[in-house]
């Protein structure tokens, strides 16, 4: 049983840890965003595409503190290839030329979508093609 703020937060970074390793990225290439909305800790997982530096919404969860919130987040992590579909989104930048292509894993196209506009005017990016990616 956690009881003080320092084993809260040796435990929260122990998780975060966890996720970085599960999903293979870079620390710099991940961020943990927490929000409190109706007595709820919101955790977004935003992921940052080294190659373009766009940022994108991994997935969002909610608990009732940040490490109830993590634990979930971790497990959605460890399970969601088996339970989301794969997208490739081909999208421009306003005032971009280069076309690019990101991978998305998502319950419909518009949670695909979303999750690309995450955090952003949807004018800024022109999408070219949305395509679900066959299930191997």
């Amino acid at each position: 049983m956690i009881e003080t703020a320092s084993e809260m937060h040796v435990e929260s970074a122990k998780i975060q840890q966890e996720i970085k390793n599960y999903l293979g990225v870079r620390t710099a290439d991940l961020v943990f965003e927490f929000s409190t909305q109706d007595g709820k800790t919101k955790l977004d997982l935003i992921t940052i595409n080294p190659k373009h530096n766009q940022a994108f919404l991994f997935h969002s969860e909610n608990g009732i503190d940040k490490l109830d919130a993590l634990k979930k987040m971790l497990l959605y992590v460890q399970n969601y290839k088996e339970k989301e579909l794969s997208y490739t989104i081909q999208w421009v930048a306003k005032g971009d030329k280069e076309l690019h292509t990101s991978y998305f894993r998502a319950s419909n196209v518009m949670d695909a979508l979303q999750k690309l506009y995450y955090g952003r005017d949807m004018n800024t990016l022109t999408v070219f093609s949305v395509v679900l990616n066959p299930v191997s």
